[in-house]
């Protein structure tokens, strides 16, 4: 048993593919294929299911697997006791962020970072919150950026920010009279949301302290998993929506007429770095979270007088 045959049967399972694993593993398939039967016949029983398709481990291939991914991290944080006692960082940092921290956070961030580390790569996927916590799990990316908490067993929250939301309004909404708002002023009937499966959709609607199908203003539901497209309908077709606070240094200040901020307690969301509990490459990850709490203004480094909100 290698670590190198480890680290094919845990490719294979996160891929579901020999063909895509040994891609990502940057050998041929027959290579793989020939290293983990040589496994399998080490051990005597069959770790994948060849005949279904996409490839699924067996159910005693599960229980190896999992304790592959334990033995890999452990044998990974050997090479990290060597990065460690290097003064400069280096390597490969990969980050998933969702869609609704992204465009407000990664432009400021990645110049900054890549210009202080520029011997670490980063490697960034924006997905939403349930595909960053599954490749948490399965280990193909090492942190992501999240509106917590999540409740997750097998993860670790590391706060960084409190986010408020801000309600954007049009022009003909009864809101845009009020100076300031509470979430029983808002009408959920002309109030322009984000699709399932995003947590801000939720965060949302707990405000609201009600649930119902997204805008649809009784004849058009529209589905989006972009806070900027909210904004843009909120222009073009009235009603309101509601914004995270990081979202209005991109506002004209036409636009910062439409923002109406909550009574305190605002409502905000709690954002955080979150890893497995056995994280590696701990250095990079502090680096991430001091470049982000270095241009992040004061006020959101607290929570206090804050309504954080469940997803």
């Amino acid at each position: 048993m290698t670590i190198t045959q480890l680290e094919y049967i845990v490719a294979v399972d996160t891929y579901k593919s020999f063909v895509l694993a040994a891609d990502k593993c940057f050998v041929t398939q027959p290579t793989l294929s020939m290293q983990i039967q040589k496994l399998e016949d080490v051990l005597g029983v069959k770790i994948f299911d060849r005949t279904r398709q996409p490839v699924v481990a067996t159910e005693v291939g599960m229980e190896i697997i999992s304790q592959a991914r334990i033995m890999l991290a452990e044998s990974y944080k050997i090479k990290e006791i060597i990065t460690d006692r290097q003064k400069e960082l280096t390597g490969e940092l990969k980050i998933g962020i969702i869609p609704t921290i992204a465009p407000y956070l990664l432009p400021r961030l990645i110049g900054r970072f890549v210009e202080k580390y520029p011997q670490v790569k980063l490697v960034v996927w924006e997905q939403n919150t349930e595909s960053i916590i599954q490749q948490l799990k399965l280990g193909v990316i090492d942190c992501g950026i999240l509106s917590t908490p999540l409740r997750e067993n097998s993860l670790t929250e590391i706060p960084v920010f409190y986010e408020n939301f801000v309600a954007y309004v049009s022009k003909a909404s009864k809101l845009y009279k009020k100076k300031n708002i509470s979430a029983e002023d808002i009408d959920i009937e002309e109030l322009w949301v984000l699709d399932e499966g995003h947590c801000m959709r939720e965060q949302v609607l707990n405000i609201c302290q009600r649930r119902k199908s997204t805008k649809g203003f009784q004849h058009f539901e529209y589905n989006t998993g972009s806070v900027d497209t909210l904004k843009r309908m909120v222009d073009q077709n009235d009603g309101a929506t509601i914004l995270p606070e990081l979202a209005l240094d991109d506002l004209s200040d036409k636009n910062l007429e439409k923002i109406r901020y909550f009574k305190s307690p605002e409502p905000a969301r709690e954002v955080s770095i979150v890893i497995q509990r056995n994280f590696l490459k701990r250095r990079m990850i502090e680096a991430l979270k001091n470049e982000i709490l270095h241009f992040i203004p004061k006020k959101l480094k607290t929570k206090k007088k804050k309504e954080v909100m469940d997803i």
